[in-house]
């Protein structure tokens, strides 16, 4: 009897510890920024199944994908992504852009590629800063660890993931066609395609749970870094940005969608520099030099070699002897040569006027008279 009550002890602590791991797991996971409305996990991949930049375009503005959740000009209805897509010999740039008004519009993300020298394409697609924050980059990868942007507090290093070549991509192959050359979406503000009628933003947490499966992929991740940061400067000069974004921004007029709930952020990705640099040595800071922090040891002289000290003549040793015995300690005094030390006795001879030469000028060398 015993034995069948501690098994089931043990089976109703097993099942209320997985429901409460289960939810940890599940919950979401908010950058706190107007981003958070627009998954670009799921761009990327609407990305990779679309033949043309046409059908990229009307998929991200498909209510029935759940993808665009933007509202931008805070005006209670989602806001059209426009997609402008540009190619430049071995590289290609695939804007993603919303009018906020008549005449201003923002910049969302822009999906990048680059075709090396062996002929294998890269894509990454980056956040603009406005909305997602620095360096809010995504990749597709190779990588076995968990999704590095939704991991929680574990620490994934990127380091260990193989890069993923895109060339199997449909859109790929006709933005690298000689047909291609440029792609402006026909729509702007007030002037929509017939297909798309806007609908009203939904909340955060509703909106996670449509994505839910890309936090927790193996194929997107989070990068650390652009890869190809040239060909991204190129786009930078003609970014897109809106004032009343940020207003709206700092007043947390964005705030609103998170329906008063809050959410973790996800960790950063780690760098890819795991190599740690060299330590070098330096030399302590004397008592009264100024800034010097209250945790430092300046009575701690380390032997440097003299790379500063002027090239001076040589100097006669009746001249080295005045000159010694004018050195008088002081604390406000800056050490010229660091790398001598010498110990000064206390003494009560008034500062500054050297000792006389001895009156006995028989004694003296040099001086003698026959």
């Amino acid at each position: 009897m015993k034995k069948i009550i501690f098994v089931l002890v043990f089976l109703t602590t097993s099942l209320l510890c997985a429901s409460v791991f289960s939810q940890i797991g599940n919950e979401p996971l908010a950058l706190g920024l107007p981003g958070d409305n627009l998954n670009l996990y799921a761009v990327l991949d609407v990305f990779q199944k679309s033949p043309t930049l046409e059908e990229f375009e009307r998929r991200l503005n498909d209510k029935e994908s759940n993808i665009n959740n933007l509202d931008l000009n805070n005006d209670n209805v989602i806001d059209y992504i426009e997609v402008i897509g540009n190619k430049n010999n071995n590289s290609f740039s695939v804007v993603l852009r919303v009018a906020i008004n008549n005449y201003e519009y923002q910049d969302v993300a822009v999906i990048e590629g680059h075709k090396n020298y062996a002929g294998k394409v890269i894509v990454q697609i980056i956040g603009d800063e406005d909305l997602y924050g620095k360096n809010f980059i995504i990749e597709p990868s190779f990588s076995e660890n968990p999704n590095p942007g939704y991991v929680g507090n574990q620490r994934v290093i990127v380091t260990g993931s193989a890069i993923y070549y895109a060339n199997d991509w449909p859109i790929i192959a006709y933005l690298f066609s000689p047909v291609f050359s440029v792609y402006i979406s026909p729509w702007h503000w007030g002037f929509y395609p017939t297909y798309w009628h806007p609908w009203s933003p939904i909340f955060f947490h509703v909106y996670w749970d449509f994505h839910r499966h890309y936090y927790t992929n193996n194929f997107y991740r989070r990068s650390g870094y652009i890869r190809y940061p040239i060909s991204h400067s190129y786009y930078f000069k003609k970014r897109q940005t809106s004032s009343i974004v940020r207003q709206y921004k700092r007043d947390g007029r964005y705030n609103g969608v998170y329906d008063g709930r809050t959410y973790k952020k996800p960790m950063a990705p780690e760098r890819r520099i795991i190599t740690p640099s060299s330590p070098t040595r330096s030399v302590a800071p004397s008592r009264t030099q100024p800034g010097t922090p209250s945790g430092a040891r300046p009575w701690i002289h380390r032997i440097t070699p003299p790379t500063t000290r002027p090239a001076t003549q040589p100097v006669s040793p009746s001249t080295t002897r005045q000159a010694t015995k004018k050195v008088v300690p002081s604390a406000t005094r800056p050490e010229t040569r660091p790398w001598i030390h010498r110990a000064v006795p206390s003494t009560t001879r008034p500062v500054g006027k050297p000792v006389p030469p001895s009156s006995d000028k028989s004694e003296r060398p040099g001086n003698r008279r026959d």
